[in-house]
């Protein structure tokens, strides 16, 4: 198939062809915006097309990333704008485009982890990626969302401030917030860009966005929300917070602007919000996949992230998609020392490379998945003790949602 449509990376002057290309494919124009800042934050030497002919027909691009994982943080390569024109499908330009990106990852000892937003979620699967983390799509009433008595707002206060004076709080914020949150990623100058793009077609048919900063009694700030208004609602867009106090003093500040009745969110499955509401159905939430992750270096990535429990465990872990990984790998853990390791040692469990991908943040558990019969337990007690020591302090979450990479 690639002899047919061959693989390049695109060239600086081949952008337009190319976001035309992506844009057709998902149904709108590049030149409303639809990408928003693409043009400025994709790499091209990082941003692979199929031809037919002259003709782009396809395309994938990586955003090189630093995502937290448990207990540590490491690059991950965002995959994003995956697209085959509505007239090359069934030709298996995509397969040929994900084996190139993961193959060229691992052989020139690229990033060690791969993940990405699903627009469908039958595609990815197959090329190795699983769920790792899930997003809570909160819809509220705030009339009913009364704050519990005796909530600890601190001393602070809430200001709304202009993005030029917002901008380097919440970088600031951002970046202590994220060095703990699992899912969380790095933000350079571009994708803060991204982030706070907010042109009249972004906007669907909100208000510009709104910056409210809590500042500690010493000026120091402890947290941020940004948000658009629409009619009836307010959608919050983020919310970041070092301190438990800063959270809800910037959630009460939410819940009582006025004029709007309604409010959403896009926040983590065990988002803390509706612990702090005396009627915690006045939030209620749809859960939805967020982040699936693939191992593209099974021993690079397991060493990378650190575990709950010790651990001393053998894996079999079959990826016909990435053969390289193929094998028995033994991963021990205890505190900050990780190895993972080949072997040729008898297998405590048997499992594909979308389990660990799905385990790796800490969210789905490998109990679950033994249960849906997709982790096969070779040593009794192994699930179980694989299942606590994969486990995260919190959910894992990405606060960009369906932009990921991007911001």
């Amino acid at each position: 198939m690639t002899a047919t449509y061959p693989l390049r990376t695109i060239s600086a002057d081949e952008l337009d062809a190319w976001a035309r290309m992506v844009t057709t494919t998902y149904g709108q124009d590049w030149y409303e915006g639809a990408l928003r800042n693409a043009a400025s934050s994709i790499e091209p030497e990082r941003t692979v097309a199929a031809y037919d002919g002259e003709e782009i027909v396809g395309g994938a691009s990586i955003y090189g990333r630093i995502m937290t994982v448990p207990g540590a943080a490491t690059p991950v390569a965002g995959i994003t704008l995956v697209a085959v024109l509505p007239t090359h499908r069934r030709r298996g330009i995509l397969t040929a485009m994900m084996r190139k990106q993961l193959t060229d990852l691992y052989e020139s000892g690229g990033e060690p982890i791969a993940a990405l937003n699903a627009a469908e979620a039958t595609i990815y699967s197959r090329f190795g990626y699983g769920i790792a983390s899930h997003v809570a799509e909160i819809q509220a009433d705030k009339r009913f969302m009364a704050l519990r008595p005796g909530t600890d707002f601190g001393d602070g206060t809430i200001r709304l401030l202009d993005r030029h004076k917002a901008r380097p709080l919440l970088e600031k914020v951002y970046d202590t917030a994220r060095r703990t949150a699992v899912g969380w990623v790095d933000r350079t100058e571009k994708f803060w860009q991204a982030r706070l793009a907010d042109g009249e077609r972004v906007r669907d048919g909100g208000t510009a966005l709104r910056f409210a900063v809590h500042l500690e009694p010493g000026g120091e700030a402890g947290g941020y929300a940004f948000y658009r208004s629409k009619p009836g609602s307010v959608h919050v867009i983020e919310v970041a917070a070092t301190t438990g106090q800063s959270y809800a003093a910037l959630w009460r500040f939410l819940i009582d602007l006025d004029a709007h009745a309604g409010l959403t969110y896009d926040g983590a499955v065990d988002e803390p919000l509706k612990h702090l509401l005396t009627d915690p159905r006045a939030a209620r939430a749809t859960v939805m996949d967020n982040l699936w992750v693939r191992l593209v270096d099974v021993g690079r990535a397991l060493a990378a992230r650190r575990y709950s429990t010790p651990l001393d465990l053998v894996l079999e872990v079959q990826d016909p998609f990435c053969p390289w990984n193929a094998g028995r790998h033994h991963l021990r853990a205890d505190g900050e020392s990780v190895t993972c390791e080949r072997t040729r040692a008898r297998a405590d469990l048997r499992l594909t490379a979308a389990e660990l991908g799905a385990a790796y943040l800490g969210g789905t558990t490998l109990s679950s998945l033994a249960v849906a019969g997709r982790v096969e337990e070779l040593r009794g007690g192994a699930v179980t003790a694989a299942s606590l020591a994969f486990r995260g302090e919190r959910e894992p979450f990405h606060p960009s949602g369906w932009a990921f990479p991007a911001f």
